[in-house]
Order: C-alpha cells, then sequence, then structure tokens
C-alpha cells in the first residue's frame, strides 16, 4: 500500500501513556497538536516532544501559537506574543503633525511582524516542537467573536503584507506556516466550534475581498487551513469538505500546491454535513476526498480517547476496502512541512543578538 500519514492527533497529559504510542506509531498518523495541558514547564515540554519523535521522527509535532489570546505556551521564558491585530494598528500610525512619515507606520509593521514570526518560531522549535498553525489570513470585518483581534487588518492588502513578514520571520526561524481560514471567516458571526456559520456573499465578493490574500501569497504559503464555514452561493458543503473549494480554486484558480489541513473534526462545523451528523471517520473521509492532505481530531485523547481509537481503525478499514486512496501528493507535502534545519537551544538562543533585537521591535 502507498504510504501516506493523514491523520494530526493529540495526547491527554504532559508524558507519553503506552496507548499514545500505538496511536503515534500507526501508519497513518502523521502528527500531534499540542494544547495547554500539554505544558507545565520548557524542560518538560522538550521531553515531551522528544518522546514524541522517539516513536517516530517524522510526526509533525504542531501547535495554534498565534499570539495573543491563542497562545499555548504562556510562562517559563515564552515571550507573550501581541494580537495580530497590533500589527494592523501600527501599520496606521505615521507619526503626528511635523514629525509624520507617510508609510512610515506600515514599514515599523512590517518589520516587526517579522520579528513576531522569528521569536514565535525559534522558541518553540527550541522546545522541539516543529510547527505552529499561523498566521489568521482572515479580515477583521469587526463581526467575528472567534476571530476578532486574531485578524491583521479589515483591509486584504494589509493583511497579505504583514502576514508574508510574519511568514518571513517564521522561515527565519526554519518553520513553515500555515494561512487560515480559506477562503475567510471573519465576516460571519457564528463560531464553528459550537456551530456552523454560513456566509452568503457570492463568489465574486469572497473572492475580491477575503480570499485576495491567498493568491496573493501563492509564493509564500506552505500549507492552508479551510474554514468550518458554508457558503451556499459556491457548494452547499463547508469549504473544508468542498472539492469546488479545495481543488477547483484553490489548486487550480490559486495554484496553491502547498499542504492542506482540514480544522478540527470533532468542532460541530465538521460533524454536520449535507445536514446529517457524521461520524469522525466519515469526516475524515470527505476532507481528504475533497482535497485535504491532512486532517485533525483534537481533544478526543482525553478519557477513553475511543474516537481517536475508531477514527484510526475506520480509516484502515476504509483503505482495505478500496473507499479511501492515499495520496503520495498529500504525503509528500506532509514532510515538506518538517523543518531542515536543526533548532537552536534555549540557553543559545537568549544571547542571540537577532532574537534580542526582534524582541525590541515587537509592539
Amino acid at each position: 500500500m502507498t504510504e501516506h500519514a493523514p491523520l494530526i492527533l493529540d495526547v491527554a497529559g504532559t508524558t507519553l501513556t503506552d496507548v499514545d504510542r500505538r496511536r503515534l506509531a500507526h501508519p497513518l498518523t502523521g502528527g500531534v497538536i499540542l494544547f495547554a495541558r500539554n505544558w507545565e514547564s520548557r524542560a518538560q515540554l522538550l521531553a515531551l516532544t522528544s518522546s514524541i519523535k522517539a516513536v517516530r521522527d517524522d510526526l509533525l509535532i504542531c501547535v495554534d501559537h498565534e499570539g495573543g489570546r491563542v497562545q499555548r505556551f504562556r510562562t517559563d521564558g515564552f515571550t507573550h506574543l501581541p494580537p495580530m491585530r497590533a500589527f494592523g494598528e501600527l501599520w496606521m500610525q505615521d507619526g503626528r503633525g511635523a514629525k509624520a512619515v507617510p508609510g512610515s507606520g506600515a514599514l515599523r509593521a512590517t518589520n516587526a511582524a517579522t520579528a513576531a514570526g522569528y521569536v514565535l518560531g525559534s522558541e518553540l522549535r527550541a522546545c522541539g516542537v516543529d510547527f505552529s498553525f499561523a498566521p489568521v489570513l482572515d479580515l477583521d470585518w469587526g463581526e467575528s467573536g472567534v476571530i476578532g483581534d486574531r485578524a491583521f487588518h479589515r483591509d486584504p492588502r494589509v493583511v497579505a503584507l504583514l502576514a508574508k513578514s510574519l511568514m518571513h520571520g517564521l522561515l527565519q526561524a526554519g518553520m513553515a506556516n500555515c494561512g487560515k481560514h480559506f477562503p475567510g471567516h471573519g465576516f460571519v458571526k457564528a463560531d464553528s466550534h459550537t456551530d456552523v456559520p454560513v456566509d452568503k456573499r457570492s463568489l465574486k465578493a469572497i473572492l475580491e475581498d477575503d480570499a485576495a490574500p491567498y493568491p496573493w501569497l501563492s509564493t509564500t504559503l506552505t500549507s492552508v487551513m479551510p474554514a468550518h464555514v458554508i457558503y451556499p452561493k459556491v457548494d452547499s458543503r463547508p469549504a473544508g469538505f468542498s472539492r469546488r473549494w479545495l481543488q477547483d480554486i484553490l489548486r487550480r484558480q490559486m495554484r496553491f500546491d502547498g499542504a492542506i489541513f482540514s480544522d478540527d473534526l470533532s468542532m460541530e462545523g465538521a460533524r454536520r454535513l449535507d445536514g446529517q451528523l457524521i461520524s469522525y471517520t466519515d469526516a475524515a473521509m470527505a476532507a481528504l476526498q475533497a482535497g485535504c492532505d491532512l486532517v485533525l481530531l483534537c481533544n478526543q485523547s482525553l478519557g477513553d480517547g475511543r474516537a481517536v481509537d475508531e477514527l484510526i481503525e475506520g480509516l484502515e478499514k476504509a483503505q482495505a476496502q478500496g473507499r479511501w486512496q492515499p495520496s503520495p501528493d498529500s504525503e509528500s507535502r506532509r514532510l515538506a512541512l518538517l523543518p531542515e534545519t536543526l533548532p537552536q537551544p534555549w540557553d543559545e538562543l537568549m544571547l542571540q543578538p537577532a532574537y534580542m533585537q526582534a524582541l525590541d521591535l515587537l509592539p
């Protein structure tokens, strides 16, 4: 059988159990996503990530670590990064009166965003984390509570340039990036963690506004996460389960060739498809068949973890029955997200001039 490890799973605690090791060793598992519950200290985190790599060194260790309110590790030396809106606000500040220099705020903001990307990436990598689901490319319409200050700005041109700057900082740290939530989650109020948001705008309106950063960043984006949002004038299915959004628009029209992650399959926006509540296995298969390379199942390792085992066994059975075909292209995209350089140890990083300068540039 062709190898393809599409599942990104989580673990319950601050150390691995034998059950965790069994799940991570499975050939369908491609990575791990960490949460605040997996954190006690830098030493503990480094021990945890090392133990994950000891199971399989090709596992992609991920985290949602954007800055602001979405930052999983906040103590024991980790820098408290500002929300992305802070960079958008800096962009608008050109000084006052005679000292105002048009565009100076924009230049400071791009420099600061690069610094944030470098700090974010280098601190995570020093603790053995390979990848962060950042940055958010959603527009700040002022409507979405779940997005809110996670967005850089309302103007897609500002979003694209600040995101590109932050991605440059991640690249300096040896870390890939993830633009989310394609084609845009900022216009709808509903939270896809608990609801199924619907955006009734036309395809033309979405492409001209919310989705505009994606083709502009086509040479920079290494991965994309679609939104658990339905855009009924384009497709009846949420973007993460839509061949039209992922293959026709993102792949062919926008010529994106990086990895596509599903958002968390345990979210309400992912469990209801065509009006029906579906299993995690069916949700994973729907996402993979629509064009996702990798699928996330979060927070299901807690308790007996039955949902995690059901997903692994269900996808394994679907593969054996020919209902799902592994993709070598998807596996190549997963492997391309792994860092290619060795991380800098924490104590050395703290003394590095580039890192200290980056801290000074943060808003």
